[in-house]
């Protein structure tokens, strides 16, 4: 055994040494193609390849200005052009809107002309009927409410009126005003028909608007006359002035519309208002002459102005737009235009680099990223650059050497196979990407194929996960470490300020080896509760780190009456029935109970974790209450509770000996059995 043992190390000896060696000369020729790939590296572009770049930039960029300047003036003369015509388009509207107001306001004129002289000769009808006119002006009240008009009057043959339903109207004299006056006209008619309907104006008594018509009385002189409030009118009207047209149409950011009598020069309307003083230049009439085509014009603090106008009757509309505003919507639209003529240079000038540097300077720089990948060791690279024969006898040389790099590494792992060592070697560099390792080392470390590739090809990667692995060995070992429940390996590293060399080995036999002799020196086959002498040296310190104010108690337990299960039932069941009583103790909280067998039905507990007394019958309480819902099966037939007598004996005292702690509770067993069974008592002094 101890010459095989020798042999086995000889030979894992010589393999290692085979490792560094293989090593050496992979980090050897690594260097030579790092100083090949510097003696070898161009520039990034070529001289020429600059020079035709720079001299085509400066053409095209001096192209491209030109056409800017070119396209700057023509986008100008359109937009003046653009801003013209949309305020051409603007006056079409705003005249037709003028246009339809005021023949919705004749028509509407007309139609309320004829109501309100039906409402009049109604009331002149009432009057012709009766043989006394009411003088009373709540009775006229009540009549022009029932007519639906405002003012109900009635004018005797001299022109007075006699009567009203306003009051302070009775007794005026029509011919004493210009308002008036002019109803006197139907007393000298002949004409029997005769009516007279005013236009809205202020009335003679109050100077308020109203809208009167009178009609001639018939079978006497006299008018009957009848007033309105003419609100629709004026509501018309308002929407047929300028301020409101102008406040309806939109405007783009400081754009003004305006009208201006062409006669006058005065501003009939402003699109923001007309409380403030026009002075400017672009306000006034001779200068909005010379705009009809479009004109720039000085405007507010010295603000140019482009503004049109346009003749319509007898005035001007006209608009106006800040300088400022123009030449945003200009600089928005030319830079656009640059940026194109930018991007299609930036296009042909990378399609005129592409068609310069294919055929030499993408070659090149192929093989230097190859040799890059080679030099950070990824050995499975193959250098396939193509164009002209010059690059493929140099791809052809490259290929040659790495393979023979990579063969060296090959070796080592047959030779590591073939000794069915289970052992793996790895290597990496502070200036390497690549982990160069042996083909054993994925299975001893349990890498999944996906992980493996992942570390294998970045060295910072892997370097985390082994030291990692390294920060936590088995406890009592300083190089062993468990990769998983059944897996555990030796892992030696050979570290320099360079580079990193790692041997690794399977010892995963030993350690459960070990592990199975512990467990059986310290449990017991049958139960697999502790065995006694663990069971002390356990609870021994449990009992040396008892907190303050707590407590903890021994219980030593007896079964009652298992020889007569023995001889009734036999041996196996009453193993059967010891397990089953140790399946009991063992479901009790491992926190607060360690448990063991003493020996054949003798067992004891340590219960701990407990403040008081209370606590600990509490736990005992739990451990006979769990006893008696699991019953044993001792024949096809019969099962039995089972039943066993226990004494504890307490301490708050971690000095105490737990000898003689477990002796006490051995006494206060031996008191429960002589007087009782089946239940457990307390260790009394």
């Amino acid at each position: 055994m101890i010459c095989a043992n020798a042999r086995r190390l000889q030979l894992r000896s010589m393999i290692c040494a085979n490792v560094r060696a293989g090593c050496d000369s992979h980090t050897k020729n690594t260097a030579e193609i790092m100083e090949y790939n510097t003696h070898r590296k161009p520039t990034e572009d070529t001289f020429m390849q600059k020079t035709f770049i720079r001299h085509t930039f400066v053409i095209i960029t001096t192209a491209i200005s030109l056409t800017f300047f070119i396209n700057f003036l023509s986008t100008l003369h359109s937009l003046e052009s653009q801003q013209f015509n949309t305020f051409y388009a603007k006056s079409e509207q705003i005249i037709h809107t003028l246009e339809s107001n005021q023949a919705e306001l004749e028509i509407m004129q007309k139609n309320l002309d004829v109501d309100y002289l039906t409402r009049a000769k109604a009331a002149a009808y009432i009057f012709d009927r009766q043989d006394e006119i009411p003088m009373d002006t709540a009775e006229m009240q009540y009549l022009a409410n029932l007519l639906n008009v405002d003012e109900l009057h009635v004018i005797d043959e001299n022109g007075i009126i006699v009567s009203g339903s306003v009051s302070q109207y009775v007794g005026i004299d029509m011919a004493n005003h210009k308002q008036t006056s002019p109803f006197l006209a139907l007393l000298e008619s002949d004409d029997e028909n005769a009516y007279l309907i005013q236009e809205p104006q202020p009335n003679a008594a109050e100077g308020i608007v109203r809208q009167y018509v009178g009609v001639a009385r018939k079978g006497t002189k006299g008018i009957v006359q009848v007033g309105f409030k003419p609100t629709r009118q004026m509501e018309a009207q308002s929407r047929n002035t300028y301020e409101y047209i102008f406040s309806k149409f939109p405007t783009d950011t400081g754009e003004e519309l305006f009208a201006v009598d062409s006669g006058t020069g005065e501003i009939l309307g402003h699109s923001g208002g007309i409380g403030h003083s026009f002075q400017e230049e672009y306000y006034q009439l001779d200068q909005l002459k010379g705009c009809t085509k479009g004109a720039w014009k000085k405007g507010p603090n010295g603000k140019i102005m482009y503004v049109a106008a346009r003749e319509y009757n007898d005035m001007l509309l006209c608009a106006a737009t800040p300088q400022k505003i123009l030449f945003q919507k200009l600089l928005k639209q030319v830079f656009s235009t640059l940026l194109y003529l930018f991007i299609i240079e930036a296009v042909v000038i990378l399609f005129l680099n592409h068609l310069v540097k294919r055929q030499v300077v993408d070659g090149i720089h192929r093989i230097i990223e190859n040799l890059d990948t080679i030099t950070n060791g990824n050995l499975d690279t193959t250098v396939t650059v193509g164009g002209n024969r010059e690059f493929q006898a140099l791809s052809s040389g490259i290929n040659r050497m790495v393979k023979s790099i990579a063969n060296s590494s090959d070796r080592i792992s047959s030779i590591i196979e073939i000794s069915g060592i289970p052992l793996a070697a790895f290597e990496y560099a502070s200036d390497m990407t690549h982990v160069f390792a042996t083909s054993g080392l994925k299975e001893l470390l349990a890498l999944p194929d996906q992980m493996a590739e992942r570390f294998f090809s970045n060295s910072i990667l892997f370097d985390r996960y082994i030291r990692e692995k390294m920060e936590h060995p088995l406890e009592g070992e300083t190089d062993i470490f468990q990769i998983n429940e059944s897996q555990y390996v030796r892992i030696h590293m050979s570290e320099s300020p360079v580079k990193h060399l790692g041997i690794v080995t399977d010892v995963s036999n030993d350690i459960l080896e070990k592990k199975q002799m512990k467990y059986e020196n310290t449990h017991d086959a049958l139960t697999g509760l502790y065995k006694f002498s663990h069971f002390k040296f356990l609870a021994g310190k449990l009992l040396k780190e008892l907190p303050g104010e707590h407590i903890c108690a021994a219980v030593m337990i007896d079964i009652d009456d298992f020889k007569s299960i023995n001889d009734t039932f036999g041996h196996d069941t009453g193993d059967k029935y010891l397990q089953g009583f140790s399946d009991v103790m063992q479901s009790m909280p491992q926190e607060h109970f360690l448990t063991a067998r003493r020996s054949g039905d003798e067992f004891c507990m340590m219960i701990s974790g407990c403040k008081d007394g209370k606590d600990v019958i509490g736990f005992l309480d739990m451990f006979y209450e769990a006893l008696s819902k699991n019953p044993i099966a001792l024949s096809s037939t019969e099962s039995r509770i089972i039943s066993a007598s226990s004494g504890f004996a307490c301490t708050a005292d971690p000095s105490a000996n737990m000898e003689e702690l477990l002796g006490c509770a051995d006494q206060a067993l031996y008191g429960i059995k002589r007087h009782t069974k089946g239940c457990y008592g307390e260790y009394l002094p």
